[in-house]
């Protein structure tokens, strides 16, 4: 039996659909959302008050109130870039939120004490706004 993973990208190449269009690099999207990870990835390498800080800073404006501890965990994710795209249907509690919303497909891995201790493919939402992009803090379940 083939891995899931396997069986999806193939049925993704040998799919007739045509794969969605990565945005324009004149956008400056993937660029950005670039930093944004890259700086998320960089806080989580410093430890979980690193990480904290990142995500309270970048805790979109509407939920600030809304945050999870990560009981010591970091987490660190990897964006599929071609999967990049705005999001106008997505919504928090039946809200939309203030600002442009993109969703990436991404790679997460969740660390304790810089031990592995879990990994999982899913989406993540980020919002622009004026010129700067915030999340929802992740809420490890």
């Amino acid at each position: 039996m083939a891995p899931p993973l396997l069986v999806l990208l193939l049925g993704c190449l040998l799919s007739d659909s045509p794969a969605p269009a990565p945005p324009s690099p004149e956008s400056g999207a993937v660029r950005s959302v670039t930093a944004y990870f890259h700086t998320n990835n960089t806080a989580a390498r410093h430890g979980p008050d690193a990480q904290r800080t990142f995500l309270r800073r970048t805790q979109h404006p509407d939920y600030r109130d809304q945050r999870c501890s990560l009981d010591g965990m970091t987490i660190t994710a990897e964006p599929a870039l071609g999967t990049l795209r705005p999001d106008e249907e997505f919504t928090v509690a039946g809200r939309h939120p203030v600002g442009r919303v993109w969703v990436v497909g991404v790679e997460i891995t969740v660390r304790r004490g810089g031990v592995v201790v879990g990994r999982q493919l899913g989406s993540q939402h980020l919002v622009a706004i004026d010129g700067r992009w915030y999340g929802f803090a992740p809420c490890p379940g």
